[in-house]
């Protein structure tokens, strides 16, 4: 993939809409699979999320004359990173079955934190009071969530807080190869790993569709899963991604909304105020992230 021209980096408003969208279409895709995970096993519908976005991408890939980039220079890294996506649905949608849709969101956002902290060790990053701070107040807030030791705690609100442990190591790893891989690249690994993995569970996991409506469903969550990776890698074409970063916390919005609309659910006072401590932990960072750049 080329780099944008300079041109196209000065319509940071274009790139605030298309990461909106993107955050919106991954709440749809993290919706449906809580739907259906009423009737089917959570593997089989990891393996349908992967499965279907590793046909719709080579099948883009394919089209567009850009097979080239199913090539990786760094197959274990891609592998390993892939690994860990599978694994960060997998928990994710498994707390799902249980926890109402906004609730999950707001605890799956600790994963800024947890990139921070990871940063440190794997990238050399600097870890100062400030980020430091914000990492204990997010997760004071995650705790405000799902308060344990209170007749609300389940053990699965623990699951999306270790999505987000995994899902921070994915993204570490990412980072590690930005400049090596381009992005197509490591997108059809995702999908292609995560796809391979969940197919040694089908034998387990699998139940068939019992109508055409779960069928177009299944098929959607993998439609969903390109669409959204696609307008994301657009909305960083259009807008650095220390301007697009606070805007990642629409899914809080979007998850609240669907929920309430699908599933009849939405977060009660202490929820909504643990969610705002979240937002405002990582709004933080994300500032303090704008401002190194600055400096730099």
């Amino acid at each position: 993939m080329s780099s944008p021209s300079p041109a196209v980096h000065n319509a940071p408003l274009k790139g605030i809409a298309l990461m909106i969208v993107a955050v919106g279409l991954f709440t749809l895709m993290d919706t449906i699979a809580k739907y259906l995970a009423r009737s089917y096993p959570v593997a089989g519908i990891v393996w349908a999320r992967y499965a279907a976005n590793l046909l719709l991408l080579s099948a883009l890939l394919a089209a567009r004359g850009e097979l080239k980039f199913m090539r990786t220079r760094r197959p274990g890294v891609q592998v390993l990173r892939g690994a860990l996506l599978a694994a960060a649905t997998f928990l994710y949608f498994t707390s799902l079955t249980v926890l109402p849709l906004a609730e999950a969101a707001a605890i799956a956002f600790v994963l800024p934190l947890f990139v921070t902290v990871l940063a440190v060790p794997m990238l050399g990053e600097r870890l100062d009071a400030p980020r430091m701070v914000a990492i204990v107040i997010g997760l004071a807030g995650a705790l405000l969530v799902v308060r344990p030791g209170t007749a609300i705690f389940t053990p699965y609100a623990v699951l999306p807080v270790l999505m987000a442990l995994a899902n921070a190591l994915y993204q570490i790893l990412t980072r590690k190869i930005a400049g090596v891989e381009p992005p197509l690249t490591s997108l059809f690994y995702g999908a292609l790993v995560g796809a391979v993995v969940f197919s040694f569970a089908l034998p387990f996991a699998w139940v068939t569709p019992s109508g055409w409506w779960h069928w177009t469903l299944i098929a959607v969550i993998g439609a969903l899963a390109t669409a959204g990776h696609f307008i994301l890698i657009r909305a960083f074409d259009y807008a650095p991604a220390t301007l697009l970063a606070p805007f990642v916390y629409t899914g809080l919005v979007w998850s609240m909304g669907l929920g309430l609309a699908v599933f009849g659910d939405f977060p009660d006072a202490w929820a909504l105020a643990g969610m705002g401590v979240i937002v405002a932990s990582g709004l933080a960072l994300a500032a303090r992230q704008r401002l190194a750049v600055k400096k730099t």
